[in-house]
């Protein structure tokens, strides 16, 4: 059998029609690229477009509360420290005792002071005596000078020695009552009516007089009303106003809330904490409440229709200050500086930069410039009805 060969007409045809297909397969490859980098380039620019959650600010007008924390102190306190020096013989309180006004804490035998009473109230008796004889001796030589039996000089020197020993005398008098009041601290009484909350002396034991180093005898607190104390912060200071009233709650007593009225503050803000101490006083008829307890304060903060409130998350801290983002129409942004009026720690109330119908960023990413193009996220529409 032969082997035939192509013709070169058929020849020219077949190479023809591979050229041919050869120049498709390039031409769909290179339209497939192009349409891929087409592709990649339009997910890339949508994919730098940042997704934002945004809301709207809104007006403090139903007023909120802040939280600070405080301290509770008696409305009356009394370390009790022994005024004259010996043995304490015995004592009547201890601690937790009530007590009222005056009434016997405790006794101190000093024998010491004893004697030195026992020895003004001699000298006293000495110095009136001598006073009253010379006061005698004066008259007589008064009365001389009219007889001319003494010279004028003489009368005089005795009157002179007469109104010194009337002196003397009541030096010796002012001596003695102050022995004799300082004998009455033997008995140590209570300041006023109160409860015992400390006792640091027992029978027997040497105590001194206006000692620094020894401890008091006693501690005394009057606890039928407690002082409240919040250091506000500056930022809050408008809202201590004559006859606030505020809630306390303690650690011992979770849940239940006691009630406080504004007595004072302090009328300066403290440059080391940059607070304002505020005075307020709860009352305690059962006792309810501990002196020197933590405690914290819960402060109505007045409706405020010149602010907006917005989340704290909403805030942007750069070298300019604090700022928002805020977004325009065509949903570019718009970096806007503000002023904080209150912080109440998740809120904040802004009284300068921004106003209700402005559309706000919330947590706006670091990148985020003045002029960007962002979308918004499904879920901020949900995000501004929460605001």
């Amino acid at each position: 059998m032969t082997d035939r060969k192509p013709s070169g007409k058929r020849l020219l045809y077949m190479g023809v029609g591979g050229l041919t297909l050869a120049a498709l397969l390039v031409a769909n490859g290179i339209a497939a690229r192009t349409r891929h980098e087409r592709d990649v380039t339009a997910w890339t620019e949508a994919a730098a477009v940042p997704m934002v959650s945004v809301f709207q600010p809104t007006q403090n007008a139903a007023g909120d509360t802040l939280r600070l924390p405080a301290r509770l102190e008696a409305w009356s306190k009394a370390p009790i420290h022994a005024r004259v020096s010996g043995y304490l013989k015995d004592w009547k309180s201890d601690i937790g005792s009530q007590v009222q006004a005056g009434q016997v804490l405790a006794q101190i035998d000093s024998p010491d002071l004893d004697q030195q009473v026992a020895q003004a109230h001699a000298h006293m008796l000495q110095e009136q005596a001598n006073a009253r004889l010379a006061q005698t001796t004066a008259t007589r030589w008064k009365n001389l000078v009219n007889t001319h039996s003494v010279s004028q000089q003489e009368a005089d020197e005795k009157s002179s020695n007469a109104a010194a020993a009337q002196a003397n005398a009541q030096a010796a008098e002012a001596d003695f009552a102050r022995l004799s009041a300082l004998e009455a601290y033997k008995t140590i009484r209570a300041p006023f009516s109160g409860t015992i909350t400390a006792r640091n002396t027992d029978i027997g034991q040497l105590v001194k007089a206006d000692s620094d180093s020894d401890p008091e005898l006693f501690d005394i607190a009057d606890t039928h009303q407690l002082r409240l104390y919040v250091p506000v912060p500056q930022n809050y200071a408008s809202v201590i106003r004559p006859g606030l009233q505020v809630q306390l709650s303690v650690p011992e007593h979770p849940g239940k809330t006691f009630s406080a009225r504004l007595v004072g503050n302090s009328t300066a803000v403290d440059a080391r904490s940059g607070t304002l101490l505020a005075q307020f006083v709860a009352d305690n008829p059962d006792n309810a409440l501990l002196p020197g307890d933590y405690a914290e304060a819960t402060i109505p903060v007045p409706a405020d229709t010149h602010g907006v409130s917005i989340p704290a998350s909403a805030l942007i801290f750069r070298a300019k200050g604090t700022q928002v983002a805020v977004l325009d129409a065509q949903k570019h942004v718009h970096l806007r500086d503000i002023h904080i009026g209150l912080d109440l720690g998740e809120r904040l109330v802004i009284d300068q930069g921004l106003k209700p119908a402005d559309t706000v960023i919330d947590n706006p990413p670091d990148a985020l410039r003045e002029g960007d193009l962002v979308k918004l996220a499904d879920a901020g529409e949900q995000h501004a009805r929460k605001a």
